[in-house]
């Protein structure tokens, strides 16, 4: 028998489904999650990976990160989408059809 997959992502239900196991076999364990969170010790470390992946962003990701949100999403990508769309709504040609080879190719000239 064969088994059809769909495709291999997780869903938010999955996830809460997996929260609530964690939390149940933790409880099973006599886990106080409360005072674990609260421990001096949890907090320091909490901290600690706070602050490296704040450094981590602002020296090394931010950079990169804004240079594909403003100059190749909003600048190409965006304004293209926007112009195209407002010529579909004015019943203009878009680029892509502006741009694409016609048959028989035109003579001009």
């Amino acid at each position: 028998m064969k088994l059809n997959k769909k495709n291999g992502g997780i869903s938010i239900l999955r996830i809460l489904i997996l929260a609530f196991l964690l939390i149940f076999v933790l409880s099973y364990f006599h886990v106080d999650i409360q005072s674990t969170v609260e421990n001096p010790q949890t907090q320091s470390n909490l901290n600690y990976v706070r602050g490296q992946t704040e450094s981590l962003w602002t020296h090394y990701l931010a950079g990169p990160a804004h240079y594909i949100w403003q100059d190749i999403f909003v600048n190409l990508l965006w304004s293209a989408f926007v112009t195209n769309m407002q010529r579909i709504r004015d019943g203009q040609p878009t680029d892509l059809q502006l741009l694409a080879p016609t048959f028989p190719p035109s003579t001009n000239g």
